[in-house]
C-alpha cells in the first residue's frame, strides 16, 4: 500500500507539473509559488530515497550504496562526505536508522512547512487558470474577480471526483497488480539485503530514472575531473533547470492555447524525452531495447534534447507567433 502509494502519488506530481508547463504557471507573478513547488519536489525525491532503503531489500541496498557513493565524485570533500551520509564505510544499520528517522520525521515536517508556504503564495497571488488570464483585472462592484467561483461547492466538489477516481485506479493496482510489471514493486527487492549479492542492473525507482539515465550518460573520461563528476553535474543540472523556468520563457502569454507551433513543439518533445529518458533508466546501457544504437547513445541523445529544452528557451519563446491572449476567461 505503502510503496505503491508513493508511486501513484509521483504519478499525481509529475501530472501538476506538467500542467503547469503547458498553462504557464510558472510566470509573473506566480514565480515563488513555482519555487516552492520545485523545493518540494526535490524534498519529495529525498523523502522517497530515504524511504526507499527502508525495507532493507537487495535493490534497496544496492541502490541506496550507488546513490551515495555519487556524493564521493565530489573533489576533496566527496569520499569523507558519503561517510558521513552513510555513517559507516558501507551502507549499514547506522544508515538505516538515520534514513527512518529522516523519513518519518525530518522530510514530513520540513514538507509540511513547504506545502504551507506553497498554498499561502497561491493564496496571495491567486491560482492561474487554462487561458492563463488574470482574473483579478476584472472585478465586481463588491471587488470579488467577475470570473471566478467560490471554493465551495465547485472546487470541493471537482476535487472529490477526482480524488474518487484516484483512488479506484489506486486500490485496483493494490489489489489486483501492485508490482505492475516489476514497475512499483522490482522482483530484486522482495530478497534480502545482500552485501555480497549485487543485482544484474541497479537501478532506482522509476520515478528518479529520468535524472539516473542522464547521469549514466556522461560517458566522457576525456573531460577534466572525469565522467563520473561531471554525470553528478549533469544530474543535478537538470533538476535545477526548472528552477529557472519563470525567467527562461520570454512569451507574450502564458497558456499554450494561444502559443505558437515552436513552444508547442518543444514542449512535446520534451514530454517525450523525459519519458524515454525514464525507460531507458531502467535498462542495462550497453543493451539495445529501442532502436539500432545502445541505451547508452539514446540516453546521450536525450540529455542533449532535455537541456536543449531549458537554454533554447529564451530564443524560441521570443520568435515564437502568439495568438492574442483574451481579456477574460472564455
Amino acid at each position: 500500500l505503502h510503496g505503491v502509494g508513493a508511486s501513484m502519488f509521483f504519478v499525481v506530481v509529475y501530472m501538476h507539473m506538467f500542467r503547469g508547463l503547458m498553462y504557464g504557471s510558472y510566470r509573473n507573478p506566480r514565480e515563488l509559488i513555482w519555487i516552492l513547488g520545485m523545493v518540494i519536489y526535490v524534498a519529495l525525491m529525498a523523502e522517497a530515497f530515504f524511504g526507499y532503503l527502508l525495507p532493507w531489500g537487495n535493490m534497496s541496498y544496492w541502490g541506496a550504496q550507488v546513490i551515495i557513493s555519487l556524493f564521493g565524485a565530489l573533489p576533496v570533500i566527496g569520499e569523507p562526505l558519503a561517510e558521513w551520509i552513510r555513517g559507516d564505510f558501507v551502507v549499514s544499520d547506522a544508515t538505516l536508522n538515520r534514513f527512518f528517522a529522516f523519513h518519518v520525521i525530518l522530510l514530513p515536517l520540513l514538507l509540511s512547512l513547504l506545502v504551507y508556504l506553497h498554498i499561502v503564495a497561491l493564496h496571495k497571488v491567486g491560482s492561474n487558470n487554462p487561458d492563463g488570464v488574470e482574473i483579478k483585472k476584472n472585478k465586481d462592484k463588491d471587488g470579488n474577480p467577475v470570473d471566478g467561483i467560490p471554493f465551495h461547492p465547485y472546487y470541493t466538489v471537482k476535487d472529490t471526483f477526482g480524488i474518487a477516481v484516484f483512488m479506484t485506479i489506486f486500490l485496483a493496482i493494490v489489489f489486483f497488480v501492485p508490482e505492475l510489471g516489476g514497475w512499483f514493486l522490482e522482483k530484486d527487492n522482495f530478497a534480502p539485503a545482500d552485501i555480497l549479492q549485487t543485482p544484474p542492473d541497479i537501478v532506482p525507482l522509476w520515478y528518479l530514472t529520468p535524472y539516473y539515465s542522464i547521469l549514466r550518460a556522461v560517458t566522457f573520461e576525456w573531460l577534466p575531473g572525469g565522467a563520473k563528476v561531471w554525470g553528478v553535474i549533469a544530474m543535478g543540472a537538470a533538476i535545477v533547470m526548472f528552477f529557472f523556468l519563470p525567467w527562461l520563457d520570454r512569451a507574450k502569454v502564458r497558456s499554450i492555447r494561444y502559443r505558437g507551433w515552436m513552444f508547442k513543439t518543444a514542449l512535446t518533445i520534451f514530454v517525450v524525452t523525459f519519458v524515454m529518458l525514464g525507460f531507458l533508466g531502467t535498462k542495462n546501457p550497453d543493451h539495445i531495447d529501442l532502436f539500432f544504437f545502445k541505451n547508452v547513445i539514446w540516453a546521450q541523445i536525450g540529455l542533449v534534447l532535455y537541456f536543449a529544452f531549458f537554454f533554447l528557451m529564451p530564443i524560441y519563446t521570443k520568435l515564437d507567433r502568439t495568438k492574442p491572449e483574451p481579456d477574460r476567461v472564455g
